[in-house]
């Protein structure tokens, strides 16, 4: 198993883990425990684990190495989207020293509807 892992800043881990974990519930199997303000995601490719730390989101992808970049960008994708007006930034980190994916929101809020 290849793992990849991202640490978000922002002001509101728990926030962001439970929002994410709720989100994703639609379409893969999710937890999240308001108590540990811990989750997990678990895709057909691997899982995703959600840690809230004091100002962070600790987000961590295992699967085969050649699905690390779509589990980056599914869970990287979402979380900022959740995260625009915090302007949240996914940038993964991957075991094997190869960059990983980062993801920011690049609208520009003015032109936003």
């Amino acid at each position: 198993m290849s793992r990849s892992q991202a640490r978000v800043a922002t002001d509101r881990p728990a926030r962001y883990g439970k929002q994410l974990a709720a989100h994703m519930s639609r379409k893969v199997q999710t937890d999240w425990s308001e108590e540990t303000g811990r989750g997990e995601l678990v895709f057909g490719a691997g899982t995703a684990t959600l840690t809230a730390e004091p100002g962070a989101l600790l987000l961590v992808v295992e699967g085969e190495e050649a699905h690390l970049p779509q589990l980056e960008d599914v869970v990287g994708r979402h979380l900022v989207r959740f995260g625009a007006r915090d302007e949240l930034v996914v940038e993964w980190h991957r075991d094997s020293g190869e960059a990983g994916l980062v993801h920011r929101n690049e609208e520009d809020p003015a032109t936003a509807e």
